[in-house]
């Protein structure tokens, strides 16, 4: 078997360990015989605690993880750059603040925050853009354009936070990076909208494997470059803007996934894809078992344990695009 081959039943495998441990780890705790029985039959209480407490957050926890990972690939793919992830360059949290705002004023649209999120991810994108467009798109400008965009809507999001309301402050918990108290209704969420991002993101590999060629080749071929980058980038915003909405904003999983992704199964989008949105889940369900086992009772974010391995990659590869670059 190929070395993408095993790679894929690797972290399947892993997955799914790590989702089993999860379950069965923490304040209450269940054999695998326990678990498997009592959610067949439904009559153990201790598994029905788990049931409605535990399983949602291994859920979203898989399925943010994924939907930052293949976003961070398809931003990747669409900006030629190595450092483009959701959560870096303001996607994330142009996201959390227009749904924070949207759910405060309409409560009652819950279900639609991902739409809400979405516009505003969909703005900080533009703004990204437009500002760190100069004769191309430079890795190094870009990202600081995108610590400056990702600045300026964390700053408000706060700001908005601190007006001492109750309601802001509840309705606050649900765009926070913390993945405690999910429940099956965020599970229908980003089951539903990020399933939806995700099986369009397979539907477009294709296009991704035609951007990584000059633009000027790929016209030629009679590839429409400027199309293929505004329907990836939107696909690519519903994804991040849908994990935000319900896990919060997390860095840095759109940057760590899809640079071990290539080393493991290459640049064939066909195989990146599924294969970093395989590894995203693993690696955020991964962040937030250790969170909350680590110091048990207490919890640790799983966004505060990606910042702290991140940071450092973050820097290794704005030094790496830096030499490249010859600056």
């Amino acid at each position: 078997m190929s070395k993408k081959g095993w790679s894929l039943i690797v972290v399947i495998v892993l997955l799914v360990g790590v989702m089993l441990y999860s379950a069965m780890t923490g304040s209450l705790k269940v054999d695998l015989s326990q678990l498997v029985s009592g959610l067949w039959t439904g009559t153990d209480d201790q598994v029905n605690v788990v049931k409605d407490l535990r399983l949602p957050r291994i859920i979203v926890a898989v399925m943010a993880g994924a939907a930052l990972a293949v976003a961070g690939v398809l931003l990747q793919a669409v900006m030629k750059n190595p450092l483009a992830d959701a959560g870096v360059i303001g996607i994330s949290s142009g996201a959390a603040l227009i749904s924070l705002i949207a759910v405060t004023v309409f409560p009652m649209l819950y279900f639609w925050m991902p739409f809400f999120s979405f516009i505003g991810g969909a703005i900080a994108c533009l703004m990204v853009y437009g500002f760190s467009w100069k004769s191309g798109l430079h890795p190094i400008r870009l990202i600081l354009i995108g610590v400056a965009v990702n600045a300026i809507f964390s700053g408000l999001g706060q700001s908005f936070n601190y007006r001492g309301s109750y309601a802001v402050t509840s309705i606050n918990q649900v765009t926070t990076s913390t993945l405690s108290m999910k429940k099956w209704v965020d599970v229908e969420v980003i089951v539903t909208y990020g399933g939806i991002g995700l099986i369009m993101a397979m539907f477009v590999f294709s296009w991704c494997n035609f951007l990584s060629l000059q633009d000027k080749t790929a016209k030629n071929l009679g590839f429409n470059v400027t199309r293929a980058r505004l329907l990836i980038s939107v696909i690519a915003v519903l994804l991040a803007a849908t994990a935000t909405a319900i896990a919060g904003v997390i860095a840095f999983i759109g940057l760590l996934v899809p640079h071990c992704a290539r080393y493991l199964v290459g640049s064939d989008h066909k195989w990146l894809i599924p294969f970093s949105a395989l590894c995203g889940g693993l690696l955020l369900l991964l962040a937030d078992t250790l969170g909350r086992t680590v110091l048990a009772p207490n919890e640790i974010p799983a966004s505060i344990i990606m910042a702290v391995i991140g940071g450092p990659f973050l820097i290794f590869l704005i030094r790496k695009a830096d030499r490249t670059y010859g600056h």
